[in-house]
């Protein structure tokens, strides 16, 4: 079983916006392999369904960003899975470009406020991560301001393709591992 986790800010305020990358994948997950929604608990919205033979739990935490370990926390405990291996989750990231995805197995929080509640809730970077590129904070602009900002309408279809590789590598590390998919998406 997989507990696989998009971070970002609920309400149609934060649609679109660099920030709920997260949330945008799980979309695509649940779209691609038909995932019902089971409605809110663990301060998120769930559904569970498979990919490939193996079960899953797909969820966005209603907590906001800052808090999203309340979640995942939450969630991790009910289905009593081994985070190392069992939970995925899901995040921007403004170090990468547009449309890059990064997948580990473990790391720092890398400045990204809602991992570092994750860690901290969890007492563990030992999980895997799939980041998606949002592209850097522009000179002059204000960190909140740049990730609650929408991408450019040249940016929108690199950041429509990324969303669908980054459902594709969660898929690949449900049926094959994290191994495999770091193999084939993270491209140098």
């Amino acid at each position: 079983m997989y507990i696989i986790v998009g971070l970002g800010n609920p309400g149609t305020k934060y649609e679109g916006t660099r920030h709920n990358m997260g949330f945008d994948v799980i979309d695509a997950l649940v779209e691609r392999n038909k995932v019902p929604s089971s409605g809110t608990k663990f301060h998120a919205l769930y559904g569970s369904g498979r990919i490939g033979n193996e079960r899953i739990v797909l969820a966005k935490p209603l907590t906001y960003m800052n808090l999203s370990g309340t979640a995942v926390r939450e969630i991790t405990d009910f289905y009593k899975i081994d985070v190392k291996t069992e939970l995925i989750v899901i995040s921007d990231d403004i170090d990468l470009d547009p449309g890059r995805i990064r997948i580990r197995k473990k790391g720092s929080a890398g400045g990204q406020n809602g991992m570092k509640d994750i860690i901290a809730k969890l007492g563990t970077d030992e999980f895997v991560r799939v980041r998606v590129g949002t592209g850097a904070k522009p000179a002059g602009w204000d960190l909140a301001d740049w990730v609650l900002s929408r991408f450019s309408a040249g940016e929108r279809k690199t950041v429509d393709e990324a969303i669908l590789r980054a459902a594709a590598a969660v898929e690949t590390i449900v049926t094959d591992g994290a191994d495999a998919a770091m193999n084939r998406f993270n491209v140098k």
